[in-house]
């Protein structure tokens, strides 16, 4: 199943106009009426592209792009349709990570091609980016001391030198690797590497 697509627009008419082209070329489009409403309501889809408007008045949307991204990343792009894309707008945009951004009036075949892109994209990608995921959130299970064992043998550390490093014993060490090795679903160390490689 292809991932959803959430539209963000304040103006329902241009929402619900929005909607039904992606509803047209095969897509599964949702519609909110502000971004902290969507923000409040997030839905939890773990792949899916979202659509935001930013309003001509204020930079919310700006913020709420930036948020969408930190906490989901590349599993969740986003195109950002404005009326106002100044340069210094498009700039910060880019930056904080958004991927495409679309100037108002915009012929809907330029969003729903955008939108295709980012949908295929992630079809594509969805085994490596849902494990990503996973090793993110294993991630942040881990404690102060087994992220600090994570770190160094991600660095390529032998368990004498962790010891050392981190003032315990190499028995101690061992136990904090095995736990790490559990909580991250390591199956070896070469796994856990590539694991500390791809969320560097």
């Amino acid at each position: 199943m292809r991932p959803s697509v959430f539209v963000i627009d304040q103006e329902a008419t241009a929402r619900d106009a929005v909607i039904g082209h992606l509803r047209a070329a095969g897509l599964r489009a949702r519609g909110f009426s502000s971004g902290r409403l969507f923000l409040d309501h997030l839905p939890s889809d773990s792949l899916a592209c979202v659509v935001t408007e930013m309003p001509a008045s204020s930079a919310e949307d700006v913020d709420v792009a930036r948020q969408v991204l930190d906490l989901h990343g590349e599993a969740w792009p986003v195109i950002v349709l404005t009326a106002r894309a100044d340069v210094a707008s498009a700039v910060e945009l880019m930056k904080a990570g958004v991927r495409d951004l679309i100037e108002k009036p915009f012929e809907p075949q330029r969003l729903v091609s955008s939108v295709l892109n980012c949908v295929e994209g992630l079809m594509q990608d969805r085994p490596r980016i849902e494990a990503r995921a996973r090793n993110a959130l294993n991630l942040a299970q881990l404690t102060a001391r087994e992220r600090q064992v994570f770190d160094a043998l991600a660095a390529g550390r032998a368990n004498k030198e962790i010891a050392a490093e981190l003032d315990i014993s190499p028995r101690t060490v061992e136990i904090f690797r095995a736990k790490v090795m559990a909580k991250m679903e390591a199956a070896n160390l070469s796994a856990l590497v590539r694991m500390s490689v791809d969320l560097a």
